[in-house]
C-alpha cells in the first residue's frame, strides 16, 4: 500500500511537469491501472486527484499520431473520375484496333484499384531503416527486471525511456537506435538485458507527378518504395514512359527506375525506398517499336538506348517453336515519310545486330504448314485433320471404325481421296468404296495411300435431315454426341430437350467439299489435257457437278452421285457430249443409253470430260392427284384420281348425291383458278388504291364531297383487302351427274368440290341498309328483296344491280334502265349485289376498277354463303 500511495503522490505532484512525469516507471503505471476501480477511486479522491485526468494523461504518454487511410477507398472515387477513366479505357480500345490488336506493353500492372488500404508492415525491417516521428520501438526487458515497453518517437525526435529521461532517436538508422538503447539499458538496469524492434510504422506524405493515371500527393507507410507509390496512384498512362521513371529528392534526381528491369526480370534493385517529401515523376513515353508474330509477347515496346533486333525479340519474350528466323518483316518510314518494307536474317548475326528505328513494325514469320509425310482427312469425321503417313498405309489405316471415326450423319458407302501429283502439281479424284475398304482390309477397295492424300467425308443428307427432325422434337432427351471441333478434337454436347447446338452439315455436302476441287480441275485444264469433269442430273440423290471417274464408267459416276432414285427410269437415259468437228467448231452429240445394261455392265460406255449424263424419270411417277368432295355426296372424303379421269367418274366412286343435295348450288373450285384469282385481286388492290391516292389529291372539298369520296373508296378497299380468293369454276352438277352431253370436267390435282343442301334463303349485299339473307319466297322479285333490306343506299348504283345464281353464274335483270326490268323471279340460293355509283366519285378510270372488285367479292361472297 505504501508503493501505491507514493505512485500516487508522484501523479499528482508531477503530472504538471513533463521531465517528472517521464520518471514513473511503466510497471507503476501498470500496477495502478492492475488496482480495481473503487481502490482507485477511494485512493484519489482521499488525495484530491481527477482520477480521469490521470489515467487520460497516462495514455496520452503512450500514444502516437493517428495513422491516415493511404489509400483512398473505391466508394470514395467521384462519378466524374469514373467518366474519365471509362473514356481513356475506349481510347484505348480503339487505338488496339488500329494497331492491329497490338498494345503497349506493361501498362496493365499498375492499372486498377487496391484491394486493400492497410499500408505496408509485414515485411522484414532493414538495418538501415531511418527512424522519425511516428514510428514505435517495442524494448523488452527480462533478467532481474521484466517489461515490455511501447516507445513512440515524438514529433521532437525523442522517446521517452522510463527512468532515464528523453532519448533522441530521429535521424538514427534502427541499427543504430537498437544499439543505444541497448547500451543505456546495460548501463542504467544491473542484470537487465533488452531486446528492440519496431512496431507500428509512421506514414509519410510523397507526390507522384507526371504521366501518372492519378497525379498527385499520396500518404503512404515509411517503407514503401517507389512501385508501392505508383501502384497508389493507380498506375501509368499509356502516354508515360515505363523505363525512366525519375525519383527526386529536394529538386535533385536520385535515382531512375525502368520497369522493363521489374517485368522481365523481377529486378527491384533500383526500387528505392521513400521519404517524406520525395517526388516521383513519370516524362512522357518514348519512342515504340511494335513486334507481332510468332513471338510470345505482341507488343509494342519502348526503346532505350539502341536496341537491336535481338534484344527487341528478347524482350518481346523470345521466338516460338513455329517461328521462321530467316524472315523479319520491317514495315518502317523511309526519309521522304513513305512505309516501306524491309526484311531480316534472325540467323545471321548482321540481322540480330540490326537496329530498329522509332516507329517500325515488326513481323517475325512462321513456318509452313506441314510440307511433307502426312495424309489429311476433311468433312463428317469425328476427327478430322492431318495424320502422318508412311510407306504402305491404306485406308483402314486411317478410317479404321465406321462408327467411331465418322460422325452419324457420314455417308458411310462413299468417300472420295484427292491426289495431288508432286511432279505436275494436278490433282485427280480416286471414288472410294469406303463400306467396301473398311470390310476387307487389304482388298481392292482398300487403296494404298501417297503423301499428302486427303479423304473427303461426306455428309449423307437423308440423315442430316432426319438428325434435324429429331433436334427439333421437345420431347426427346438428346443424346451425348461428338460434334467437330478444332484440331481435330472432339467436343461434346449433352444438352437437354434438343436444345444442343446445330451443327452445319452443309459445309460437309459433296458440293461444298468437292468445290476446290473442281476448281483445280477447270484451272488445270489446257489444250491436250482437257478439263476432267462431268455433270449427272435427273432422280439421283446428289446430282451436280463432279471429278471425272478414273475407271470412266457410267455406273461409278451414278455411284458418286449416291446412286438412283426410285423414280429414275432403267430404260433408257442420255448422254451429251461436246466436242469438236474436223472444222474446228464445237459440236455436241446426243447419245441413248440402255441405263440398266450400262448398270449391270452388259453394255460398256466411256466418259470423256465435260460428258453430261441425264437420268430420266419414270413419267408421272408416284404423282398422286387427288380431288376433295365435301357436303352432301354418299361417302365424303378426299379421292386419288387417275390420268383423264372426270367429276363424274369421282362422284360415282363416292356413292352419288344424297338426297337433301342442292347441285344447283355445288361449289367446284381448282387451286390454278385461285391462284390467278388471288393475283387479279392484288393488282386490283394496288389499282384502287392508286385511285385512292388521286381522290384524296382532287382537294376540292366542296361540302365534304372530297372526304366522303376518300371515305367510300377507303371503304371499298377495306372490303378488297378483307376478301379472300376462291378459285371457284362455275359448272351444272346436275348434268355434269345426269347428263352425257354435258362436257365432261377432266379433273386436277387440288380440285375441291363442296355440295351444299337445299337452301332456302336469298342473300342480299352491297349497298343497301341491311345487307343479309332472308327465306325465300316464290313470287318476290329482286326489287321486293331489296325492299326487304331496306332499300339502296345513297351510294348505290340502283341502275346496275346484277344477280350471282347459286351455281356461280351472273344474271342481269331484264327491263332495267341498261339490261331491262327486275322483276324477274330469283330462285333459292341467288344472292342479289347492290353495287356502289362509281360516279359519284368522280372518278371514271374507277369504273373498271370497282366493277372488277365487286365481281370477284360477289363470287366469293356467293360461294362462301351458300355452302
Amino acid at each position: 500500500m505504501n508503493l501505491t500511495k507514493r505512485l500516487l503522490l508522484s501523479l499528482v505532484f508531477v503530472l504538471p511537469v513533463t521531465t517528472a512525469a517521464q520518471s514513473i516507471s511503466q510497471s507503476q503505471i501498470e500496477q495502478f491501472k492492475s488496482m480495481p476501480r473503487a481502490q482507485q477511486e477511494a485512493l484519489a479522491s482521499q488525495y484530491g486527484v481527477d482520477l480521469d485526468s490521470i489515467t487520460g494523461s497516462v495514455s496520452q504518454q503512450n500514444q502516437r499520431p493517428q495513422n491516415v487511410s493511404v489509400i483512398e477507398p473505391v466508394d470514395a472515387i467521384s462519378d466524374e473520375e469514373r467518366e474519365r477513366a471509362r473514356k481513356e479505357q475506349e481510347t484505348n480500345e480503339e487505338r488496339g484496333r488500329k494497331n492491329g490488336g497490338l498494345k503497349p506493353f506493361g501498362y496493365d500492372l499498375f492499372a486498377g484499384s487496391p484491394t486493400t488500404f492497410a499500408p505496408v508492415t509485414e515485411i522484414p525491417i532493414p538495418n538501415d531503416y531511418t527512424l522519425g516521428p511516428g514510428d514505435v520501438l517495442r524494448v523488452q526487458l527480462w533478467g532481474k527486471e521484466n517489461q515490455q515497453l511501447e516507445l513512440p518517437v515524438s514529433r521532437d525526435g525523442t522517446i521517452s525511456f522510463p527512468q532515464s529521461g528523453p532519448q533522441t532517436i530521429a535521424g538514427l538508422s534502427f541499427d543504430e537506435a537498437r544499439s543505444q538503447i541497448k547500451k543505456l539499458v546495460s548501463e542504467q538496469y544491473i542484470g537487465v538485458q533488452a531486446s528492440v524492434t519496431l512496431g507500428e510504422l509512421r506514414s509519410m506524405r510523397v507526390f507522384v507527378l507526371g504521366e501518372a493515371r492519378n497525379a498527385g500527393s499520396y500518404t503512404v507507410s515509411s517503407l514503401s518504395t517507389i512501385t508501392n507509390a505508383l501502384y497508389v496512384s493507380g498506375g501509368i498512362k499509356r502516354t508515360g514512359s515505363l523505363r525512366k521513371i525519375q525519383h527526386k529528392r529536394d529538386g535533385k534526381l536520385v535515382g531512375e527506375l525502368d520497369l522493363y528491369d521489374l517485368l522481365l526480370a523481377g529486378d527491384t534493385s533500383n526500387d528505392n525506398r521513400l521519404q517524406p517529401g520525395d517526388v516521383i515523376f513519370i516524362p512522357p513515353v518514348g519512342d515504340r517499336v511494335g513486334i507481332e508474330g510468332e513471338v510470345y509477347r505482341p507488343a509494342f515496346y519502348e526503346l532505350k538506348n539502341n536496341t537491336s533486333l535481338q534484344e527487341l525479340v528478347n524482350l518481346a519474350g523470345g521466338l516460338t517453336p513455329q517461328a521462321y528466323p530467316q524472315l523479319v518483316r520491317i514495315e518502317r518510314n523511309n526519309e521522304d515519310f513513305l512505309r516501306i518494307i524491309a526484311e531480316a536474317n534472325l540467323i545471321t548475326p548482321k540481322g540480330k545486330q540490326a537496329k530498329v528505328k522509332p516507329g517500325d513494325r515488326i513481323e517475325v514469320a512462321s513456318i509452313s504448314d506441314i510440307t511433307g509425310q502426312y495424309v489429311e482427312v476433311k468433312g463428317a469425321a469425328t476427327r478430322p485433320g492431318r495424320y502422318a503417313w508412311v510407306p504402305g498405309m491404306r485406308v483402314s489405316s486411317v478410317i479404321r471404325s465406321l462408327d467411331s471415326d465418322l460422325l452419324r450423319e457420314a455417308d458411310k458407302r462413299y468417300a472420295a481421296i484427292v491426289r495431288t501429283d508432286p511432279e505436275t502439281d494436278t490433282v485427280s479424284v480416286i471414288n472410294l468404296r469406303l463400306r467396301e475398304a473398311l470390310d476387307n482390309p487389304g482388298g481392292k477397295h482398300d487403296v494404298l495411300l501417297e503423301e499428302k492424300d486427303q479423304f473427303l467425308i461426306f455428309a449423307d443428307e437423308g440423315k442430316v435431315s432426319a438428325s434435324s427432325k429429331e433436334q427439333n422434337n421437345p420431347d426427346r432427351t438428346v443424346p451425348r454426341e461428338k460434334a467437330i471441333g478444332r484440331n481435330g478434337e472432339a467436343n461434346t454436347l449433352d444438352a437437354p430437350n434438343g436444345q444442343n447446338e446445330e451443327q452445319d452439315y452443309s459445309r460437309f455436302s459433296r458440293e461444298a467439299l468437292f468445290a476446290p476441287v473442281l476448281q483445280r480441275l477447270k484451272a488445270q485444264a489446257k489444250p491436250g489435257a482437257p478439263q476432267q469433269t462431268i455433270e449427272v442430273t435427273g432422280p439421283v440423290r446428289y446430282p451436280g457437278e463432279y471429278p471425272l471417274p478414273a475407271s470412266r464408267q457410267i455406273a461409278d459416276a451414278i455411284y458418286v452421285a449416291g446412286g438412283l432414285t426410285d423414280s429414275a427410269s432403267l430404260y433408257t437415259a442420255e448422254l451429251a457430249r461436246f466436242g469438236v468437228d474436223k472444222e474446228g467448231t464445237g459440236k455436241t452429240d446426243i447419245r441413248n443409253l440402255d441405263l440398266q445394261a450400262v448398270v449391270e455392265g452388259r453394255a460398256s460406255v466411256s466418259l470423256q470430260s465435260r460428258d453430261r449424263l441425264l437420268i430420266k424419270s419414270i413419267p408421272e411417277f408416284a404423282q398422286a392427284k387427288t380431288i376433295e368432295l365435301n357436303g352432301e355426296v354418299r361417302y365424303p372424303g378426299e379421292y386419288t384420281v387417275r390420268n383423264g379421269e372426270t367429276l363424274r367418274d369421282v362422284i360415282e366412286r363416292a356413292g352419288g348425291l344424297t338426297d337433301n343435295a342442292f347441285p344447283e348450288g355445288a361449289v367446284f373450285t381448282r387451286e390454278k383458278l385461285r391462284q390467278l384469282e388471288a393475283q387479279r385481286l392484288q393488282e386490283a388492290e394496288e389499282r384502287l388504291q392508286g385511285d385512292l391516292l388521286g381522290v384524296q389529291l382532287e382537294g376540292d372539298d366542296i361540302g365534304g364531297q372530297s372526304a366522303e369520296r376518300t371515305q367510300q373508296v377507303q371503304n371499298l378497299l377495306d372490303d378488297v383487302q378483307s376478301a379472300r380468293p376462291v378459285g371457284r369454276m362455275v359448272i351444272n352438277l346436275a348434268d355434269v351427274v345426269g347428263s352425257d352431253e354435258y362436257q365432261p370436267i377432266r379433273l386436277q390435282d387440288g380440285d375441291r368440290l363442296t355440295v351444299p343442301t337445299i337452301p332456302q334463303a336469298v342473300s342480299v349485299f352491297g349497298e343497301v341498309q341491311f345487307p343479309t339473307s332472308h327465306l325465300h319466297s316464290e313470287g318476290l322479285s329482286v326489287d321486293d328483296y331489296l325492299e326487304r333490306s331496306g332499300g339502296p343506299t345513297r351510294q348505290a348504283d340502283e341502275g346496275r344491280v346484277y344477280v350471282v345464281k347459286a351455281d356461280g353464274s351472273v344474271m342481269l335483270p331484264e327491263k332495267s334502265r341498261w339490261f331491262g326490268g327486275r322483276s324477274q323471279q330469283l330462285a333459292p340460293g341467288d344472292t342479289i349485289i347492290v353495287p356502289i355509283d362509281v360516279d359519284r366519285l368522280n372518278q371514271l378510270e374507277l369504273w373498271t376498277n370497282v366493277s372488277q372488285i365487286v365481281y370477284q367479292m360477289a363470287l366469293g361472297a356467293a360461294a362462301v354463303g351458300n355452302l
